[in-house]
């Protein structure tokens, strides 16, 4: 959420950082409802303060014996407490559609954010491995033999319905593998504090970290009000919400493996086949809370953390910022992790590391009290995924397979396979 003293101060600095998203300009239209509810409020308190006043001349009035005079000054105490009552109504409806008003606009990108609209306008930071010369025609996840053997998408559509897999077998216990080693890595050599989540979360909880109230239909929501997360972002961020912590603990630095759900209302005949985009999957998720002097070098550290797990496995990759027009709504900046897929001979997302500034902070009401004893000022809050395991599978078995249809597993998964080292064309640990 953004800070109304803000856009006070430079509405037109701020239409213009808006308009780098595509937004039309929302300052005037703002300004204009809060000038309303300061009006309402200060309307209130005049009439507070005028109606203690006559309180004293009631009991003046009373004092003195006056009866029709106390009578009258009552009267007017009466109808200037009803007034009260709406003016303070009035500014509570003003004050709620304000900060609906806030909630629902993105945050400001920060001033090296590449300008542009989508994609194609992203810049590239870097990129790391070359993509393997294949002496066949390399096939997607789904289609590798030894792979296709453990992951059934039509069993899952008789469960569940589209966008859903049952991975079974080998393709299973890689799966499950990957994510042990995402996490040892991130624990044991990122000093990451491991995390377990609940992944149904209240409502207020995803009003803090953005996902609502504008991204409900990109959720699921319960029949008694929980939300299912779409990421542990959720959980994690929110362990500061309506919290002071002091400056000394931060940075706070989590990761948490969990099961994420996702509506992908927007994504309508966008990579319906094999198991990139679906409505449940699994990601071992980083957060940060820092302070505000720590949320630049926090994001290429996390940036890092996740792509380290890619140079372990030995799969080639490139990171690049988002430009305006393509960042989520909470991000300032965004780093995309993108890795090669053969079997589209491109590369795809595998990461997003963001970081958010004070938007989610202000949401949550999250603050840290400075060491020198000053005033609580809101903490930096960051997330970025240390990686999405079914994508992160799917890249391990496209360019690891073999004409034959089986698929050799990289060395530093082996010790997580039982020794195992590649996967048979029968769709065998072997």
């Amino acid at each position: 959420m953004h800070d109304i003293r803000l856009i006070r101060d430079d509405p037109a600095g701020f239409d213009a950082a808006l308009s780098r998203r595509g937004m039309d300009a929302q300052a005037e239209a703002i300004l204009a409802l809060d000038s309303q509810r300061r009006q309402a409020i200060k309307a209130a308190e005049d009439a507070q303060a005028a109606a203690n006043a006559a309180a004293k001349q009631v009991g003046a009035a009373k004092a003195k014996g006056d009866e029709d005079e106390f009578q009258r000054l009552r009267a007017q105490m009466a109808d200037a407490k009803a007034q009260i009552a709406d003016l303070n109504a009035t500014a509570k409806d003003l004050d709620a559609k304000l900060t609906q008003r806030l909630l629902e606009l993105p945050n400001l990108p920060y001033d090296d954010v590449p300008d542009g609209v989508d994609e194609t306008d992203n810049v590239e930071l870097r990129r790391v491995g070359s993509p393997r010369n294949f002496d066949f025609a390399a096939l997607e996840h789904y289609d590798i033999p030894g792979v296709a053997a453990g992951m059934d998408f039509e069993t899952a559509a008789k469960l569940s319905g589209s966008r859903f897999v049952m991975l079974t077998g080998a393709t299973a216990r890689l799966h499950r593998a990957l994510a042990q080693f995402m996490l040892d890595t991130h624990i044991d050599e990122h000093a990451l504090t491991e995390a377990n989540v609940p992944v149904m979360v209240r409502e207020d909880m995803m009003v803090g970290t953005g996902q609502l109230p504008k991204f409900g239909e990109d959720s699921y929501q319960t029949t008694n009000g929980w939300w299912l997360i779409p990421t542990a972002e959720v959980p994690l961020t929110n362990t500061v919400n309506d919290t002071t912590v002091d400056a000394a603990t931060l940075p706070h630095r989590y990761v948490a493996h969990t099961l994420c759900f996702r509506s992908e209302a927007g994504s309508a005949g966008r990579d319906t086949s094999g198991m990139l985009r679906q409505h449940q999957f699994e990601k071992v998720e980083m957060v940060s809370i820092t302070h505000p002097d720590q949320s630049e070098a926090e994001h290429d550290r996390m940036t890092r953390c996740a792509e380290a797990i890619l140079d372990k496995l030995d799969l080639p990759y490139r990171t690049v910022v988002l430009c305006a027009g393509d960042m989520g709504a909470g991000a300032r900046r965004t780093h995309d992790i993108e890795v090669w897929l053969p079997g589209q001979n491109a590369y795809r997302e595998i990461s997003s590391v963001s970081t958010c500034g004070a938007y989610q902070a202000r949401r949550m009401n999250a603050r840290f009290k400075p060491q020198d004893g000053g005033k609580p000022e809101f903490v930096h809050t960051l997330n970025g995924s240390g990686l999405a395991v079914g994508r992160t599978l799917i890249a391990v078995v496209e360019n690891g397979q073999q004409a034959d249809g089986s698929v050799i597993l990289p060395a530093v998964l082996h010790p997580y396979l039982g020794g195992k080292t590649h996967i048979t064309a029968t769709g065998q640990l072997s």
